[in-house]
């Protein structure tokens, strides 16, 4: 037993560990979701937060730790944020088409998202810089971060609640839009582009190829929509 700690303890300071097991736990995730029929509850995100949190807490591994060695993973969030301009630019006529009701949209949702979740935070009682942390959860990660930093969040806890909200975003959005009837795959992409950030894209484009490309516009649009609006609401309301 002694021997298996000394060679953990000699692995768990080379950085590409926790890349290696960043990868390894999304590929199960990958094929979990695959095994399944590609059923939206079994997210592949969710499967591989689970694994890793229980490797980090049962090695004891502090997260800085683990961020250390996959931080190239991070880095790379943002060259795949700017490729989603490629769906945009194949679906611009339709963009175009429905600029004015995405417009609409996109002002509202990115409200809302701020809003609820801080009248909910206030509501259970958490301290300012708690609720501050929740103001940009709907964005994606490299955008959220800055963000978070700039009004007096916590940019750490705002990571967690990113993944939190696009893997919750990911897992709903099919059975709540058909419960909804909304068929339109322009607005079922484009409002969970919106709410779930690059998790929930990526479920759209797995639904339909309009649907992927709208949810891109979304998540591009709302990344803008609260770096613009978030100093304005934190001003308002704190």
């Amino acid at each position: 037993m002694t021997d298996i700690l000394r060679i953990w303890s000699y692995l768990a300071e080379g950085q590409l560990l926790w890349l290696t097991a960043t990868l390894i736990a999304y590929l199960i995730g990958d094929a979990c979701f695959r095994l399944s029929g590609a059923k939206p509850y079994v997210n592949p995100v969710l499967i591989s937060m689970v694994l890793l949190s229980i490797l980090l807490q049962t090695t004891d591994t502090s997260y800085a730790t683990y961020f250390e060695g996959a931080q190239f993973i991070h880095f790379m969030l943002g060259p795949a944020t700017v490729a989603l301009a490629v769906p945009l630019w194949r679906n611009w006529a339709l963009v175009k088409s429905a600029a004015m009701p995405l417009l609409a949209a996109l002002v509202v949702g990115s409200l809302v998202a701020m809003g609820s979740a801080v009248a909910i935070g206030a509501a259970m009682g958490l301290d300012e810089a708690l609720l501050l942390s929740l103001v940009p959860k709907s964005a994606t990660s490299p955008v959220a971060l800055g963000v978070s930093e700039a009004i007096g969040g916590l940019p750490t806890l705002t990571v967690a609640l990113v993944l939190v909200t696009g893997v919750v975003g990911a897992v709903v959005t099919t059975p709540l839009n058909n419960a909804l009837r909304i068929r339109d795959y322009r607005g079922r992409g484009f409002a969970t582009g919106v709410a779930a950030h690059g998790i929930g894209t990526a479920r759209a484009f797995q639904v339909h190829g309009t649907a992927g490309a709208f949810a891109a516009v979304g998540m591009v649009m709302n990344a803008i929509a609260t770096a613009l609006f978030a100093p304005l609401f934190v001003q308002l309301f704190f």
